[in-house]
């Protein structure tokens, strides 16, 4: 297995735009003197299992140049991609790899470790086309919220649905619970499946979630989905820049001072 993943080609891409309708240049915001298309490019390449390396995929010339600023690999792309899957696609034309990770650019404190988990189970499952994660609800209030994506499971791992929608439905409240899923926007494309997937119909089920993995699902492909520990932050405000700032600036304060969180 692990020779095997050595042989295999895993590039990493991070999808960056600079348009955003509610906070446009979010990639290059600063979080503790660094952009956080930075911050995110860092986290990233410390997975070991990314053995191609990172490389941020941009339409926009002022995101270009913070990459190459900070060192980091960049490919000019597309300016009319309507999301980050069709511009990993493109990238994939013309980068030779055999495994694509597309990792979220608005996500500064990405952990290197779900990045490898989701890779070396997707690898390790050759009939898998696509991976992702999946991570534990534990707060009753994101189970009904739209923004909080769900997903259902079949015995064997792999995705049954995704919704915006509370699943699975517990008919018996009297009974026993299942646990409930949200899932964690981080796909691991082998190259098959990422090439064909800017021509793949646009299902009804895609349409009515608006929720583009769906896309995968209602074409015949199989997703497996990994369980995880790890604790998505993305930045879609600049409120949510503050909060992702001060928890920043805490773990900072706690390095320099030596103080340490004991609650």
């Amino acid at each position: 297995m692990l020779y095997s993943i050595v042989r295999s080609r895993i590039l990493g891409v991070i999808p960056a735009r600079f348009a955003s309708s509610r906070f446009p240049g979010k990639a290059l915001a600063k979080i503790a003197g660094k952009s956080m298309l930075q911050h995110v490019w860092e986290r990233a390449s410390l997975a070991q299992s990314l053995n191609c390396g990172v490389l941020v995929a941009t339409d926009d010339e002022r995101i270009a140049a913070e990459v190459r600023r900070f060192g980091g690999r960049v490919r000019i792309t597309r300016p009319d991609h309507p999301s980050g899957t069709d511009r990993l696609a493109e990238v994939a034309s013309a980068e030779s790899a055999d495994i694509y990770v597309n990792i979220q650019g608005d996500e500064p404190l990405i952990d290197p470790d779900a990045i490898n988990c989701a890779v070396w189970a997707t690898h390790g499952d050759e009939h898998a086309s696509l991976g992702t994660l999946k991570r534990r609800l534990d707060d009753p209030s994101d189970l009904a919220n739209p923004n909080v994506v769900k997903v259902v499971t079949n015995l064997a791992g792999d995705a049954i649905y995704f919704s915006r929608h509370p699943i699975p439905y517990v008919r018996d409240s009297g009974g026993s619970s299942p646990a409930f899923f949200k899932h964690v926007g981080l796909y691991v494309f082998r190259r098959d499946l990422l090439l064909a997937y800017p021509d793949l119909p646009v299902g009804p089920l895609e349409r009515a979630e608006c929720l583009e993995q769906l896309r995968a699902l209602e074409n015949g492909y199989r997703i497996k989905v990994i369980e995880t520990e790890y604790e998505s932050l993305g930045v879609d405000t600049p409120d949510d820049l503050e909060r992702i700032s001060r928890l920043f600036e805490m773990a900072n304060l706690k390095l320099h001072t030596g103080v340490h969180d004991t609650t």
